[in-house]
């Protein structure tokens, strides 16, 4: 009987061995399928960016004499990261002799002592950042530079982004205007190279150009401008000024962005990617939010940032490729002419053909080509009306200032004479005010406001030979037809008047005419091809002008044969 129970025991553990040995073997399995398929653990930040910068001083000096080394092993060659940034924008970046100062200065520097080497700091401004990089003239940008779609295929922008503003409209108290529909017609100054430009000009708003930012509280204060954009971190320092807070308000924010610091999109891989990690513990950490609050910047923005950066799934190496970390670009993708690729296609054969870089975005996006094509309109139109009140005006003022009678021939004289004296572009300051008194501001009143200056001013100085003329003829004996005899001996004064007149229209842009300079220099506010527009606006001029020398030829042609038959 107890044989039989101690084998019956026997039996039970040798089952109870073979079943944990199953067991154990399943969990072994088990374990080992569970770690093929689960996640790795995430590396951090630090960990990724010391192994990063570990391998890139383990290629110097060897690399240093490499043409096409990263941008990353060239500033460690070099021991210091030049850095591009503003001059005069308060609280972020400003300059009083060789000290500089602000939000951006120090985070330039924090990134430097990072990458264990010096910043030298480079002047830039809106329109200079992005081809300073491009040129490689310097290695990173932080100037106030908000990170758009459009941008994007211009730069290389480093994730997280360091701060975030909007464009903020500021005007004069009294001004009503509340939103953008009250801006068609209306001229803004703003800086050249300003994202929300483009917006702005899409609104029927009519742009001023600056190249820094620093000067646009002096332009309102002195009145060339009545209205001002500019990201409202920048007029928040102003605003503390009780005389200009008393004057001039907020009217709308728009086109909230975030800024971004950027670096070339060619040869800075490493560079970004070292950037990027560094911008994340920087989050992380509150060091932007300290340097944010030495300089009194608004925080709210760096704080929301903080906590993202924080959290497990964000404080990662791979944290800046997770689009639940890092915020999009403010999306300014224009609207495209229905020609547009044919344009890229011939921009492309251009370069090809003959290494030109040929870009044209007068006709590839829809607001520029709307405004290139509005623009050449009212150059004709413009152009047309100085050329009819030139001559109209020589002919009255010719006629007066060669009368016998005193009460016609010294008003004309003296008109001629202020008008001589005076600089065209006060003359049409003038015209234009008188104008702006007398009637509703628009398109119309001032491109008749240009009109009667550009004739008045031309006029004159082709009324005056026609007058001498005219006293020329008496004195030789002249009878009968003394006007026509003068007009045809005048000819070439008056030909020259109407060329001055045609060649003199581009200036009516200072008051604001739409014209083909006005409509280049506001597409040139949110696209690149300065030098391609210009030129164009040149060929435009160029070829006007041959016209009218040729129809003025013609005309002094009749007046010379009418001189000969009379």
């Amino acid at each position: 009987m107890l044989s039989v129970i101690l084998s019956a025991a026997k039996d039970l553990m040798a089952a109870a061995m073979r079943s944990f040995a199953a067991l154990r073997t399943t969990g072994v399995v088990l374990c080992v399928l569970i770690a093929a398929v689960a996640p790795a653990r995430a590396e951090t930040p630090d960990a990724a960016l010391a192994e990063l910068l570990k391998q890139a001083r383990a290629k110097v000096p060897a690399a240093c004499t490499q043409p096409t080394v990263d941008r990353l092993i060239k500033i460690l060659c070099a021991k210091k990261i030049r850095v591009g940034i503003r001059d005069y924008y308060p609280l972020f970046a400003t300059r009083a002799g060789d000290k500089r100062e602000g939000y951006e200065v120090d985070v330039a520097l924090a990134i430097g002592r990072m990458l264990g080497v010096d910043v030298d700091f480079v002047r830039v401004n809106a329109a200079t950042r992005i081809p300073l990089l491009a040129e490689d003239r310097i290695d990173l940008a932080i100037a106030t530079m908000g990170h758009n779609t459009q941008r994007d295929g211009q730069a290389r922008f480093i994730r997280p982004h360091y701060y975030r503003s909007e464009t903020t409209v500021v005007g004069p108290r009294e001004l009503p205007v509340a939103s953008m529909l009250d801006l068609p017609g209306r001229t803004v100054c703003v800086t050249v190279g300003n994202g929300s430009n483009a917006e702005l000009v899409s609104q029927g708003a009519r742009l001023m150009l600056f190249d820094e930012a620093g000067v646009l509280p002096d332009r309102l204060k002195d009145q060339t401008c009545t209205l001002a954009a500019q990201d409202d971190s920048f007029f928040a320092k102003y605003f503390t000024d009780e005389d200009f807070n008393a004057r001039y308000f907020q009217k709308f924010g728009f086109a909230q962005v975030p800024w971004g610091m950027a670096v070339a999109r060619q040869g800075s891989a490493e560079l970004a990617r070292a950037l990027d990690l560094i911008s994340q513990v920087f989050h992380r950490d509150g060091l932007f939010i300290d340097i944010g609050r030495l300089h009194s910047i608004r925080l709210g923005f760096l704080r929301q940032q903080q906590e993202v950066w924080r959290t497990p799934e964000c404080n990662t190496d791979a944290g800046t490729a997770n689009p639940r970390c890092v915020l999009p670009p403010l999306n300014t993708a224009l609207p495209p002419t229905s020609f547009a690729p044919d344009v890229t296609s011939f921009e492309q054969w251009v370069e090809d053909t003959t290494g030109v870089d040929l870009t044209l975005p007068m006709l590839k996006t829809a607001p520029a080509w709307s405004l290139f094509k509005d623009g050449v309109f009212y150059s004709l139109v413009l152009i047309a009306g100085a050329l009819a009140a030139t001559l109209a005006f020589a002919l009255v003022l010719g006629w007066a200032m060669g009368s016998r009678t005193f009460l016609l021939r010294w008003p004309a004289r003296l008109l001629t004479m202020a008008l001589q004296s005076s600089p065209i572009v006060l003359t049409l300051v003038i015209a234009a005010t008188i104008a702006n008194g007398l009637f509703a501001l628009s398109t119309e009143t001032v491109l008749g406001a240009a009109i009667a200056a550009l004739g008045l001013t031309n006029g004159a100085n082709a009324g005056q030979a026609v007058g001498e003329a005219m006293w020329s003829l008496r004195a030789e004996g002249t009878q009968g037809g003394l006007f026509g005899r003068a007009l045809s001996r005048a000819s070439t004064q008056i030909v020259a008047f109407l060329v001055n007149a045609a060649k003199g229209t581009p200036i009516a842009s200072f008051i604001g005419a739409p014209e083909l300079l006005s409509s280049l220099t506001d597409i040139t506010s949110f696209s690149s091809g300065r030098i391609t527009t210009y030129s164009m606006l040149l060929i435009f001029y160029t070829a006007v002008v041959m016209v009218v020398v040729w129809l003025c030829g013609r005309l002094r042609l009749v007046l010379e044969q009418r001189q000969a038959a009379a």
